[in-house]
């Protein structure tokens, strides 16, 4: 080649070069923005929602579309513009995938399957191929300890899990006579760099009265976020699926068990930093909340079998030394 003189571009090849691939994510919240980062950096284009103009701003700076979209706000009293029925009408008829990660709204259900025909309509009319809405391995209630896999029979006994459960066949419903690729995704307990038991003790943060709750739990289901984006890249390689998948990893310990192990990967490091467990100080004689009973050992068989997954963290352990070491 000559210095300083460009070659011409082959047209033929610049012409069949395919378009990106464009991701919508319906709540590009911890997870959502996990994923919507990698994606970026793989050259795709990603649009998304969140709840605030502050993390719309913070969305935008990674080369997001982002949108503002409250679910739980009805006064539409913003002053910046919410995500509304054109705004999604658009973005879905451009997109050729849609992760939803917005959890299901008390009184409302699913935000987005409130449109009803509307979004049926919309969806079989764009470029959609590939869908996948993440749900709750909560769905499955209590089991006794047993193992349960895909197919064990679901009972859900918190609102939280049955408007979970009502979530996924609403999408599976939906999507039934449409020619794309549709997944759910059953999540354990999810955590990664910036929301872990490290997390909690190093901020010396008292537990929320739902954690409290869980600490009688023999078994607790959990995932790494790396893992939910491995299962999330590998069902894009299946066609024509309506598939339920558990994302779990290969150890449901007890919650006590893993804060004991991050308190000592925190003490060799950082001896320190942790002066106190975060409960020292609690006092909470009036909390008279009932235990809802949800022991189970959540299978990740399918997960391992038809979708190839090999998890990175298959346990709490490696999992919580790579949020501290990544």
């Amino acid at each position: 080649m000559i210095p300083g003189v460009a070659p011409k571009p082959a047209t033929p090849l610049v012409a069949s070069v395919p378009q990106p691939r464009h991701m919508f994510v319906l709540g590009a919240g911890f997870v959502g923005r996990y994923v919507s980062e990698r994606l970026l950096a793989q050259g795709w284009q990603v649009s998304g929602t969140c709840t605030s103009a502050a993390k719309k701003r913070e969305l935008e700076m990674l080369g997001m579309n982002a949108s503002v979209f409250d679910a739980t706000e009805k006064s539409n009293g913003y002053s910046y513009v919410t995500l509304n029925l054109e705004n999604v009408v658009h973005i879905l008829q451009q997109a050729t995938h849609l992760l939803i990660s917005i959890p299901p709204v008390p009184g409302i259900g699913d935000p987005l399957l409130n449109l009803n025909e509307d979004l049926k309509g919309i969806l079989s009319h764009g470029n959609l191929e590939w869908l996948c809405y993440l749900s709750s391995t909560s769905v499955y209630g209590d089991c006794g300890g047993a193992l349960v896999d895909e197919d064990h029979t679901v009972n859900p006994k918190s609102e939280s899990a049955k408007l979970r459960h009502k979530a996924e066949r609403g999408w599976l419903s939906l999507v039934d006579d449409l020619n794309l690729s549709a997944f759910i995704f059953r999540l354990g307990g999810i955590y990664g760099p910036g929301r872990s038991a490290l997390d909690t003790l190093a901020k010396s943060k008292s537990l929320s009265q739902r954690q409290k709750l869980r600490e009688s739990k023999q078994y607790t289901a959990r995932i790494h976020v790396a893992d939910i984006y491995q299962a999330i890249l590998a069902s894009m390689s299946m066609r024509c699926a309506r598939k339920i998948f558990n994302v779990v990893d290969d150890d449901p310990a007890p919650r006590a068990e893993v804060f004991a192990f991050a308190r000592s990967l925190i003490e060799m490091r950082y001896p320190d930093l942790i002066t106190e467990s975060p409960d020292a100080n609690s006092t909470e004689s009036d909390f008279q909340e009932r235990i809802v009973p949800a022991e189970k050992r959540v299978s990740n068989a399918r997960l391992k079998k038809e979708l190839g997954v090999k998890l990175l963290h298959p346990t709490y352990r490696s999992g919580l030394q790579c949020v501290l070491d990544p």
